[in-house]
């Protein structure tokens, strides 16, 4: 536990001219508005602390951990907001601002505007390095305590870390555990769920040629104690316009590799067949479609599989789910 009563980064800061302040708020308030994902740069003179995301000894539970808000606050950055990693940057002044910051603000201290340099604040990162902290997803069940330099990692690969929600038709923000989403797809984008293994559903478009880059259907099945998502639309294949069906798994990609399914399509007298196994909902719905991971028909052929003039696009899917032994 680390005790931070009394310190100081720099014990003869200058008085700030707040009017200079003032005059520059605007400026980073812009840059506020505009936040950067920044990764933790890798630093030699850092000790290299590995960590195993389900490491017993990693995620058991340490008595008396509690880094106080005052230390939280000193290790977050006053432009982006963020945490600070090696290399921390700090003016004469001793104000600090983070890495991915520092060219962003034209070397100008955000705080009393005073030139940046090349100033690392050693002092900080040290504090920062015997710092233990709880993984953010704690609330989702996840009881690890990690170094401060190695929470970041852990929750980037958490099996706690929440889901996005696998609803294609618009840019939904929702995440949750499985059991959230499910509800949530159901009573918020009204989304059809089935129980079973097998489905056979059929895709109507009385104008096709109008529908590009378009979701038409999101359709979630139960089986096996698991969720499956069934997604077809229609999009771009470089200047060809296709049809694609696919399934995603709601759960992890080591779960998902436990199942597998197969998709049907076809009409007068031809048939298409694809099998596979369903990706995990941690992959976007985009990067699924975008590598071409499930059954792809050119418009043309969907348009033949459908019969009568052509002009109506009705296609028959089916399929089925089940669980490699």
């Amino acid at each position: 536990m680390v005790s931070l009563v009394g310190f100081r980064l720099q014990p003869n800061c200058a008085k700030v001219d707040h009017t200079t302040m003032a005059s520059s708020n605007l400026f980073f308030d812009d840059i506020r508005n505009k936040p950067e994902v920044i990764d933790p740069p890798q630093n030699e003179d850092l000790t290299d602390i590995g960590e195993s995301v389900n490491d017993p000894t990693q995620t058991a539970i340490k008595p008396n951990v509690t880094v106080s808000s005052s230390v939280r606050e000193l290790l977050e950055c006053p432009v982006c907001l963020n945490a600070m990693y090696p290399p921390i940057h700090q003016c004469s002044n001793g104000h600090t601002l983070c890495s991915g910051c520092k060219p962003r603000v034209q070397n100008r201290c955000p705080t009393c505007r005073h030139e940046l340099g090349n100033i690392r604040c050693l002092a900080l990162e040290k504090v920062a390095a015997s710092l233990e902290l709880p993984c953010k997803y704690q609330s989702f069940g996840c009881i690890g305590i990690y170094p401060y330099y190695s929470k970041l990692k852990h929750e980037s690969q958490c099996v706690f870390r929440p889901y996005n929600c696998p609803y294609a038709g618009s840019e939904c923000t929702v995440i949750g555990d499985i059991p959230y989403l499910v509800a949530h797809l159901k009573d918020d984008h009204k989304v059809d769920m089935h129980n079973g293994s097998t489905f056979n559903h059929r895709y109507v478009k009385s104008n096709p040629h109008e529908v590009e880059n378009a979701t038409w259907m999101l359709t979630v099945f139960s089986c096996f104690g698991q969720y499956f998502c069934l997604h077809f639309e229609a999009f771009q294949l470089g200047m060809a316009p296709v049809y694609i069906a696919f399934l995603r798994f709601m759960g992890d990609d080591n779960e998902a590799k436990n199942y597998s399914y197969s998709l049907e399509v076809g009409g007068g007298g031809r048939k298409m067949v694809w099998q596979g196994v369903p990706r995990s909902i941690r992959d976007s719905h985009r990067k699924v479609r975008d590598s071409f991971d499930g059954l792809i028909i050119q418009r043309n052929m969907a348009l033949f599989f459908s019969g009568g003039d052509r002009k109506e696009l009705k296609l028959r899917v089916t399929g089925r789910i089940w669980k490699e032994q």
